[in-house]
């Protein structure tokens, strides 16, 4: 398929993470796709090696970290075509206690004045989720309201709420119903029933069990309310993620309308940032898109990105556990870019 794809995660492979999958798509076809690695290679932070590191498969389950927020956005858009919702209302109508002039459409630019995160575990140890999301929900405005753009996964998780508010559901099951179904998403979810396919993440001693997390959401705050949550906890295989960058790719059918679409990929004017923000998605984010400037989508803290050209009919998905088994490890951004112009160079050869 692409001796240039698998030499790249090759060379990604052990530098950057243990596990790489990658998937190009040109076209609504896929032109090429790699696998590298193992699924789980250490079993703490000082680097030991796992007495068995199962190879890394196409079908590998990896977690989404923050691409999850296009999850969510798909949900609350879905949400606005029936009606149920208006980007431009008050969320306090629905979110008890938090700021009256927040809208949905400041939470999915991130223009709110949000801080950018919140330990909600650390603040409430002995809360359970649902207290720990109502307080979550009652974070004041903390920073410029309106702009600049200020990232913010407390914001998010406000999001996610207010959709399962609207949509009379929890998150999970609005994901489901609204997403992964009608897109036949068979191997995407929440909480993966399963963890034999799933790709390690980071050493948490703080957790319960040996070894690195496994099956469980790698967000500490996503861990602290549940799992489920508007910014991150999805998981996902590289098919499946190619799948739902193509429906969006192709005008959002049978999750989305077109103009649905149109109102998400384009640019919200919410200045301060080194890209243009739509509803949930970056466009043209440097550290993502490479070359592919006028791409838009998102990546994931856990080492992921998904990345939608339409001009170039371009979908392009890397999966990898970059944090395992810590965080920080160099490398990503330039993984990332390798795969984008492999992306650029196939598209040039189909056009």
């Amino acid at each position: 398929m692409s001796d240039r794809l698998d030499a790249i995660l090759a060379d990604g492979v052990l530098r950057v993470c243990s596990a790489a999958v990658a998937l190009i798509a040109v076209d609504g076809s896929v032109a090429a796709e790699s696998v590298a690695g193992e699924l789980v290679r250490y079993t703490g932070a000082q680097g030991a090696l796992a007495a068995e590191r199962p190879p890394a498969r196409r079908d590998s389950i990896f977690d989404l970290a923050s691409i999850s927020k296009l999850f969510t956005t798909a949900v609350l858009l879905s949400l606005t075509e029936e009606g149920v919702l208006d980007l431009d209302e008050p969320v306090a109508g629905r979110l008890r206690g938090s700021d009256p002039r927040i809208t949905p459409r400041h939470l999915l630019t991130h223009t709110a004045g949000l801080t950018p995160t919140r330990r909600i575990d650390l603040e409430l140890p002995e809360s359970d989720a649902g207290e720990r999301l109502a307080a979550m929900v009652r974070t004041p405005v903390t920073h410029p309201f309106g702009g600049p753009y200020l990232y913010s996964d407390v914001g998010m998780v406000m999001a996610g709420h207010l959709a399962e508010l609207a949509g009379g559901a929890p998150l999970d099951v609005l994901v489901r119903a609204r997403v992964t179904e009608p897109l036949a998403l068979t191997d995407t979810g929440y909480r993966p029933p399963t963890h034999t396919r799933v790709a390690a993440t980071e050493w948490k001693p703080e957790r319960a069990g040996p070894g690195c997390v496994r099956g469980e959401v790698h967000d500490e705050t996503a861990y602290a309310l549940g799992g489920v949550a508007g910014h991150a906890g999805v998981f996902a295989t590289a098919g499946d993620l190619l799948a739902f960058g193509e429906a969006l790719r192709r005008g959002g059918g049978p999750v989305l309308r077109p103009e649905s679409v149109a109102e998400m990929t384009r640019d919200q004017g919410a200045g301060g940032a080194p890209f243009r923000h739509g509803l949930g998605v970056r466009i043209g984010d440097p550290a993502t898109v490479g070359p592919l400037e006028a791409a838009y989508g998102h990546s994931g803290f856990t080492g992921t990105s998904l990345v939608i050209d339409p001009a170039r009919r371009l979908t392009v998905v890397l999966l990898t556990n970059a944090v395992h088994p810590v965080r920080g490890r160099d490398g990503i951004r330039e993984l990332r870019h390798s795969v984008a112009a492999e992306a650029l160079r196939l598209a040039d050869l189909a056009s």
